[in-house]
C-alpha cells in the first residue's frame, strides 16, 4: 500500500522471521501465543508500525510489517524482539 508523508512516498514491506533458542516449541499453549501477539501489537501501536500479518508458531514468529522509512529495519526488529524479551 502506498503511503505518501509530507516529503516522501514510500511502499515496502518486511518479512520478519525469528525462532526460539535451539527452535525449542516455546508458544504450545493458545494462552502464551495470544500474549505474544498483543504484546507485539502494543510493541507496533507505540512505534507507528503496521502489521499486515503476525503468527507465533511453537517455535518461531513471522511477520510482515510496514513502517516509515526514518526506521532502519535493525531498529524496528530490536524494538520487537528486546520488548517482547522484557515481557
Amino acid at each position: 500500500m502506498i503511503k505518501y508523508e509530507r516529503t516522501n512516498v514510500y511502499d515496502f514491506s518486511f518479512h520478519l522471521v525469528w525462532v526460539t533458542k535451539y527452535r525449542k516449541p516455546v508458544f504450545t499453549s493458545p494462552e502464551k501465543c495470544s500474549a505474544l501477539k498483543n504484546i507485539l501489537s502494543e510493541i507496533a501501536s507505540r512505534h507507528a508500525i503496521e502489521i499486515f500479518s503476525l503468527e507465533v508458531m511453537p517455535d518461531h514468529v513471522y511477520m510482515i510489517v510496514s513502517f516509515a522509512p526514518k526506521y532502519a529495519p535493525s531498529s524496528i526488529v530490536k524494538a520487537f524482539k528486546g520488548g517482547s524479551a522484557k515481557q
